[in-house]
């Protein structure tokens, strides 16, 4: 059953102005409450794995709805990075790689140092210009983690097919808010403890079968096998023949906090999340001068120390890249705009480099 935006707010119980789920999500109460219990059963010895297994299985189903992509295409492990090492290992020597420069480093990082590979840093505005018939990977985040820049994703899906090359988006700071054309891309990793609201520990691997069927099972277990229960001693290998074939076995109560997680933003659904969170990161632009932009991330100068006193004040940000960075989410209200923009709104004037570009 769907709910609205509002009903939906009633699940998170912070007392503070937040605005860092760029850096990680409130749970809802729900999630939270899956979570304690989990503990509380593991503590007593009663905790069996049925239960995260079908948590596992839930989140697998929710996400792939979520993206418009089948179950059997999705595979679940812990982190972006391990994903990513996945494509980066399935490439031939001299490949190259093309990858948007000052991007998050879970994602550059495995290209970097797979020897062999020719990876090439170009700036995020010309890296769809920059693609052509030597290009074999444009790996790329949909949205920058450090100023919440949005990549032209149909462009970019659109040049690279032109020109034979392969898309690796990493979409950790797009789905959840942002809608993702995850079938006009090859692999999509996406970390579970940002927008998805699941706790640290959580990360989906999406794309298509020809894409997925290329990456090899390096962190193979039993957790990947046709029949788990039936894949833990012995050979000979038995890998499932989906994407699960690339699970990692669960952190069991990571898992658990994801499926009501990314069920609640179900029923919301991504398309009223956009235009909240939009809408809330426009009002608070507005409040301080800048232009519009079209980002649930707002990326701003401001003086040192400003975090801190925005947080003494009750108001939770972060700072990346030497500025501050506030993004706005299915828990903020249009109160926690104002409270923010009325502490900010003396300092940015002043803050060297002036008003932010739009993002």
């Amino acid at each position: 059953m769907s709910i609205t935006v509002r009903e939906a707010q009633r699940e998170f119980t912070a007392d503070v102005a937040y605005l860092n789920t760029a850096g990680y999500g409130l749970p809802p109460r729900a999630a939270h409450e899956a979570v304690l219990a989990a503990e509380r059963d593991r503590a007593a010895g009663l905790m069996t794995p049925a239960r995260p297994d079908a948590s596992v299985a839930r989140s697998r189903e929710a996400f792939a709805r979520i993206i418009g992509l089948p179950p059997s295409r999705v595979a679940c492990g812990a982190q972006v990075s391990y994903f990513a090492g996945l494509v980066a290992a399935s490439l031939p020597d001299g490949a190259r790689v093309l990858v948007a420069e000052g991007d998050f480093t879970s994602l550059l990082f495995p290209f970097l140092a797979r020897p062999g590979l020719d990876v090439r840093p170009v700036p995020l505005e010309t890296i769809t210009d920059r693609i052509d018939a030597r290009t074999d990977v444009v790996a790329v985040s949909a949205v920058q983690s450090a100023d919440g820049r949005v990549l032209p994703l149909d462009d970019l899906a659109g040049a690279a097919r032109a020109h034979g090359a392969r898309v690796l988006l990493d979409a950790t700071q797009a789905v959840g808010w942002l809608p993702v054309p995850a079938d006009r891309v090859d692999w999509l990793v996406c970390a579970g403890y940002k927008w998805l609201l699941g706790p640290r520990g959580t990360a989906f691997l999406a794309g298509t079968e020809e894409a997925l069927a290329g990456l090899p099972p390096i962190g193979a277990s039993w957790y990947g096998g046709a029949d788990a229960g039936d894949s833990v001693y012995g050979t000979p290998l038995r890998l499932a023949g989906d994407a699960r074939r690339l699970d990692l076995s669960p952190a069991w109560g990571s898992w658990v906090g994801q499926a009501p997680a990314l069920e609640l933003l179900e029923r919301v659904g991504v398309p009223a999340i956009h235009a909240h969170d939009v809408a809330l990161a426009r009002r608070f632009r507005a409040a301080l001068g800048l232009p519009p932009g079209d980002s649930a991330i707002v990326s701003l100068p401001v003086p040192g120390g400003t975090a801190d006193r925005l947080r003494a004040a009750g108001v939770i940000t972060s700072v990346r890249a030497g500025r501050l960075r506030c993004a706005f989410h299915l828990s903020t209200t249009e109160d926690d705009v104002e409270r923010a923009a009325a502490l900010l709104a003396p300092v940015v004037d002043a803050a060297p480099g002036g008003a932010a570009p739009a993002s």
